[in-house]
C-alpha cells in the first residue's frame, strides 16, 4: 500500500509511526514519527517493544504476515499499552521484499496535515472519503489517472471501481461499516480498464477512521497485474503438469521451493515442501527405497543439491502398490528472468523393467523348466538331434551325447512307415520307438516346426510315453472279459444299466429268469420290465440315488402276480454306480445285483413270531403273579388293620391302592398292547365298592366308543390309582349318601365324571393343593399335565369331580391296531 522502498522519503512525512521491517520482521529504517516514538535507536527500541510485548505480539505478526502471503485477510492486531499509557494499534502491510509497519496512536488525528501530505505524495492512488454522504474529501493525482474527470463524489466513480472502493450505488459494504479500529484493512481485488484502455489487476485496502463522530474511508490502489499474470501462467502451467502422464516437477533453490503434479509423481500433489540452506530435495523418502537401489538414489540427491543433469533407474516399496521401479531425469535451466530452475521427471518404468526381468527368468529358467516337466521334449536341427530334457533321456535310456547330431530315426524301431522316418505333420501321433537300451514302448506326441534365429527351422518332438496306459486298457479289457464270464455264470440276478438312460446293457440268465422274460426281450429295456410296473418308480428312484451317493444302495422288493400271495417273491437288490470302468471312452455304468431271500425272510419271520410268542407268554406268567403277590400284601394289610385299629384308616387306604394296582395286572394277564379304559374303570369301580363296602351307582356314555379308547401300559397304573383315590375321597366325604360315576367317551378322548353330595370348603382350589401319597394330592402327583384335565366344582348340594384324559393319556384302539 505504501509504494516500493524508493518512496522513503514519503514516509518520513506521514504524521503516524511506520516502520520498515526485513524478511525476519526486525527493523531495517524507521520514519521521525516511528524514531520519535521508539527513541533515536528506532532499530534497538523495536528490538525492546518486541520483547516486552512478548509471545502475542510475535505471534500476530507471524500469523499477519503468513495470511497477507497467502491473499487473505490478517488477523487484528492486540492491543499495545505503552509505558507512558498511550495506546497504539499496529498494522502490517507488504512492500516486497520488506514489510510496512504502520502504529497509530490513539492520539492521532487522521485529518492532521501529514496525513494530507502522505496522499498528495504517495505514486498509489490513494483517497479519503466520508462514509456518511460518500463525499470524496482528499484524492492525489494517482487516483485521478484512474478516472475520466475528476470525481466529487463516490457515486461519479465507475461502478467498478465503486465496488472496489467497498460502495454500492450509495451504501457502503456491510464488512467495512463493521470494521474495528484492531482490524485489518479490507482487501479487495478486480480487472479494471483504465481511461487509456489497459487492462489492469488492481487491489484495493480499505481502512475505516472514526474521528469526531465521522466515519471516514482512506483507502489505497495497486497495480498487481505482474503478480496476476504471473499466477495465471503458474496455474497454467500447473493444469498442464497435471495433465501429464509422468512426473514432472520443478525446483527453484533462490526461491526455496519445489512444485510437483500429482498424476505419476512421487511427491505430494501440488505440495510446496520448503528445502534447507543445502539445497536437497526431500519429496521422496530414504525409507522406501530399497537397499539395493540406495546408491543410485544417492546420487541422485547430490545432483539435485549440485543441479547436475542425471538420469537413474531405481526401486522402490510402495505401501499400496508394492514394489514399483522409477526413473527419474534431472534437467537444470534458466527461467526467462535469468533464475536458476531445475526440471525433474519421473517415469513409472515398472512394467519394463519387469518385462526385461521375465525375459531374463525365461531365458534362465526355460532349460529347467523343460527338464522338470514328465513329457520327453527332443530338439531336431538341421543336422539332427541338439537337445533333450531329462525325461527324454530317461525314456530312451542314453545320454545327449549318445545321439546328439543323429536323425530322429535312430530311435525308431526299423519300419519305413514310422513317423519318426516321415515327414512331420501338425497331427497327434502315436507310434511304438525302441530306446537304445533295446526297451520297445509306446508313445504318444506331436512336433512343431519354429523358426531360428540363423533363418532356418527346428523340429520341437513332445512324447508322452503311454506304455503303462495301454497295458492298463489290455488288462481292463481282459477284466471285463472275466467279469462278464462271472456274471453269466453267477446265481445272482446281475444286470447293467447306462447311467443316463437306465436301460439295460447286459445281464445274465438269473436275471431274465426273475423277470420271467428271454434275456433278448429285456435289452434296451428300463427297470420296469425286470421289476415289474409296480415298483418301476421305486426302483427308478433307487438307482437315482445310488448314481448321486456313489455308494451301495441295498434294497428290498416284493415281486409276483398281483393278488397272489403265492406268487411273492422278496429280492434283497443292491446298486452300485460303476464310474467309467476300463478306458476313459467306456459309457458310466450301474451294477444291479439281486438274490431271492424269499425264503430266508419265512424263517426270519417265523422265528420272530415264535419269540413274541414266547415273550407274552412269559409277561402273562409275570402279571399273574404280581397280581397275586399284591393280592397278598393287601390281605397281610387287611389282617394288620384288624390287629391294629389306630392304623387301620391308613392300611386300608394303603390295600385300596394296592388292590387297585392288582386289578390293573389282573386285566393285564391275557392281554396284548394297551388296556381297554371300560375294562379298567369296571375293575376299579368292584374294587373300591368291595373295601369300602358300598355300592357305587355307574353309568357309560358313547356307545361303539366306549370299545375305541384303551390306556397304555406306562398310563394305566397312574389312572387307575387315581380313579381309586377320587372314588375312595367321594366316599369318604359323602356322608353315607349315593355316589354316582359316569364314564363318558367321545372322539376327542374320555371324560369320568363323579359327583357325590358334599360342600366344598370356602376359597378351596386345586392348584392350593400340594402334591402327597394319598388323596388328591396324590391324584395331582400321577396324572400326566399335559393330557389329564381334573376340576372340583360345587353344584348345588353335591360336588362334581371331573378328570378329562385326551391322547397320548389315552390311545385310539383303532390306532393302537393300524400301529401294530
Amino acid at each position: 500500500m505504501f509504494g516500493p522502498p524508493a518512496h522513503s522519503a514519503l514516509l518520513d512525512l506521514v504524521g503516524d509511526p511506520v516502520l520498515t521491517l526485513r524478511a525476519d520482521l526486525s527493523a531495517l529504517r524507521a520514519n521521525p514519527a516511528a524514531r520519535e516514538w521508539l527513541g533515536s535507536d528506532a532499530v534497538e527500541g523495536w528490538r525492546l517493544l518486541r520483547h516486552a510485548a512478548g509471545a502475542r505480539l510475535e505471534s500476530w505478526l507471524r500469523e499477519a504476515a503468513h495470511a497477507i502471503d497467502t491473499g487473505r485477510m490478517p488477523p487484528p492486531a492486540p492491543p499495545l499499552k505503552l509505558a507512558d499509557g498511550q495506546r497504539a494499534t499496529l498494522h502490517l502491510l507488504r512492500e516486497r521484499p520488506n514489510w510496512l509497519l504502520h502504529a497509530r496512536l490513539i492520539a492521532a488525528d487522521p485529518g492532521d496535515p501529514p496525513l494530507a501530505e502522505w496522499l498528495a505524495l504517495s505514486p498509489l492512488p490513494m483517497l479519503l472519503a466520508d462514509v456518511a454522504g460518500g463525499a470524496l474529501l482528499r484524492h492525489n493525482a494517482a487516483f485521478d489517472a484512474l478516472c475520466a474527470s475528476s470525481p466529487r463524489h463516490l457515486n461519479d466513480l465507475p461502478d467498478l471501481l465503486q465496488a472496489l472502493l467497498g460502495w454500492n450505488r450509495g451504501v457502503p459494504l456491510p464488512a467495512l461499516t463493521a470494521q474495528r479500529p484492531q482490524d485489518g484493512p479490507l482487501v479487495t481485488e478486480a480487472e479494471f480498464v483504465d481511461p487509456q484502455g489497459r487492462h489492469r489487476w488492481l487491489q484495493a485496502r480499505l481502512r475505516l477512521w472514526r474521528h469526531d463522530g465521522r466515519a471516514l474511508l482512506l483507502a489505497g490502489l495497486e497495480d498487481q497485474s505482474a503478480l496476476h499474470e504471473r499466477d495465471l501462467a503458474h496455474q497454467q502451467l500447473d493444469a498442464l503438469m497435471d495433465t501429464a502422464a509422468v512426473g514432472l516437477a520443478t525446483f527453484q533453490p533462490e526461491a526455496g521451493w519445489l512444485k510437483a503434479h500429482r498424476k505419476g509423481s512421487p511427491f505430494k500433489a501440488g505440495a510446496k515442501s520448503h528445502v534447507g540452506a543445502t539445497g536437497s530435495l526431500q519429496g521422496i523418502s530414504r525409507d522406501i527405497v530399497e537397499a539395493a537401489s540406495l546408491p543410485e538414489f544417492e546420487r541422485l540427491q547430490r545432483a539435485l543439491k549440485k543441479g547436475d543433469p542425471v538420469e537413474v533407474r531405481y526401486a522402490v516399496r510402495h505401501p499400496e502398490l508394492g514394489r514399483r521401479w522409477l526413473l527419474t531425469r534431472v534437467a537444470p535451466g534458466l527461467l526467462a528472468g535469468g533464475r536458476r530452475s531445475t526440471s525433474v521427471v519421473t517415469l513409472d518404468v515398472t512394467a519394463q523393467a519387469q518385462a526385461e526381468n521375465a525375459l531374463l527368468l525365461r531365458a534362465e529358467s526355460e532349460r529347467a523348466v523343460l527338464d522338470s516337466v514328465l513329457v520327453g521334449i527332443v530338439t531336431v536341427g538341421p543336422d539332427g538331434i541338439e537337445w533333450m530334457n531329462r525325461s527324454a533321456r530317461r525314456m530312451f535310456g542314453c545320454e545327449l551325447e549318445d545321439v546328439q547330431g543323429q536323425p530322429m530315426g535312430v530311435l525308431a524301431p526299423e519300419d519305413d512307415d514310422h513317423a519318426f522316418h516321415a515327414e512331420p505333420g501338425t497331427d497327434v501321433f502315436e507310434c511304438r520307438l525302441r530306446g537304445r537300451d533295446g526297451r520297445e514302448f509306446w508313445v504318444i506326441g506331436n512336433a512343431v516346426q519354429t523358426p531360428r534365429e540363423d533363418g532356418q527351422t527346428q523340429l520341437t518332438y513332445a512324447l508322452l510315453d503311454i506304455d503303462r496306459r495301454r497295458q492298463a486298457e489290455a488288462q481292463s479289457r481282459v477284466a471285463q472279459a472275466s467279469l462278464a464270464r462271472i456274471i453269466e455264470a453267477a446265481p445272482l440276478a446281475i444286470s447293467l444299466h447306462d447311467a443316463a438312460t437306465l436301460s439295460i446293457v447286459k445281464l445274465n440268465q438269473a436275471a431274465a429268469t426273475m423277470a420271467g422274460r428271454p434275456e433278448n426281450a429285456l435289452l434296451g429295456h428300463g427297470p420296469a420290465a425286470l421289476f415289474g410296473d409296480a415298483e418301476a418308480d421305486h426302483v427308478r428312484a433307487d438307482m437315482r440315488e445310488a448314481l448321486a451317493s456313489l455308494a451301495v444302495v441295498q434294497r428290498e422288493y416284493r415281486l409276483g402276480r398281483k393278488g397272489d400271495a403265492s406268487t411273492t417273491r422278496i429280492w434283497d437288490t443292491r446298486f452300485l454306480h460303476l464310474n467309467n470302468l476300463g478306458s476313459g471312452d467306456t459309457p458310466e455304468l450301474l451294477l444291479v445285483v439281486a438274490s431271492d431271500v424269499t425264503e430266508q425272510r419265512a424263517a426270519e419271520e417265523a422265528r420272530l413270531q415264535a419269540a413274541i410268542a414266547q415273550r407274552e407268554l412269559l409277561v402273562r406268567e409275570v402279571h399273574h403273579r404280581i397280581k397275586n403277590n399284591l393280592q397278598g400284601v393287601a390281605g397281610l394289610l387287611q389282617q394288620i388293620a384288624a390287629r391294629r385299629p389306630e392304623v387301620a384308616p391308613v392300611l386300608k387306604e394303603a390295600v385300596g391302592q394296592v388292590q387297585a394296582i392288582a386289578q390293573v395286572y389282573g386285566l393285564q394277564v391275557g392281554a396284548t398292547g394297551p388296556l381297554l379304559l371300560k375294562r379298567v374303570f369296571e375293575a376299579i369301580v368292584g374294587s373300591v365298592q368291595r373295601m369300602q363296602g358300598r355300592v357305587i351307582t355307574t353309568a357309560a356314555e358313547g356307545g361303539a366308543l366306549l370299545n375305541d379308547w384303551c390306556l397304555p401300559e406306562a398310563e394305566a397304573i397312574p389312572i387307575a390309582l387315581s380313579l381309586n383315590e377320587l372314588l375312595g375321597n367321594a366316599l369318604r366325604h359323602s356322608n353315607g349318601a349315593q355316589v354316582r360315576c359316569q364314564l363318558i367317551c367321545d372322539t376327542a378322548g374320555v371324560t369320568v365324571e363323579i359327583v357325590n353330595a358334599g360342600r366344598l370348603p370356602e376359597g378351596f382350589a386345586l392348584l392350593n393343593v400340594k402334591s402327597g401319597v394319598s388323596g388328591l394330592g396324590l391324584v395331582r402327583a400321577l396324572l400326566p399335565r399335559r393330557s389329564a384335565i381334573l376340576s372340583l366344582e360345587q353344584a348345588g348340594d353335591d360336588v362334581v369331580c371331573r378328570l378329562e384324559l385326551i391322547p397320548p393319556s389315552v390311545v385310539h384302539n383303532a390306532a393302537t391296531k393300524s400301529s401294530s
